[in-house]
């Protein structure tokens, strides 16, 4: 149902920099760009992205407090190496890969991290170990 998420950004160059890195290792890639203001990502046009921009009302942009972009992986060794990936390319951790709950079919395996506008990521797949 959610077609895409938006982070702001201060710096967006860096910031392009960061989710070029990242998103490769999950499938994803720049899609949409429009000049220096705004980049979505995802792993096609039709399929849910994340952008980054710089606030619309031209203001600093900050990370929520409470709020968080999840990324479904399609296994436990994408959750485990995008948030490798992330803390490689500067962003921080916000809690490591495990499991969350019980082991089963509806088991949540997650990461979180935050990039380096301080936006927090959510990283995880549900079902049992492979």
């Amino acid at each position: 149902m959610i077609g895409y998420v938006t982070l702001g950004s201060n710096d967006l160059a860096k910031t392009r920099e960061f989710y070029d890195g990242l998103m490769p290792v999950v499938g994803g890639k720049r899609i949409m760009e429009f000049g220096d203001n705004f980049t979505m990502y995802g792993t096609g046009m039709g399929q849910p992205g994340l952008a980054v921009c710089k606030p619309y009302n031209g203001d600093s942009a900050s990370a929520g407090n409470g709020n968080m972009a999840a990324l479904a992986m399609d296994s436990r060794a994408k959750v485990d190496a995008i948030h490798a990936r992330a803390l490689e390319l500067g962003g921080s951790c916000e809690g490591p890969p495990g499991l969350r709950g019980d082991e089963g079919p509806q088991a949540f395996y997650g990461a979180y991290f935050r990039d380096i506008d301080g936006n927090k990521l959510a990283a995880f797949c549900i079902g049992p170990a492979a």
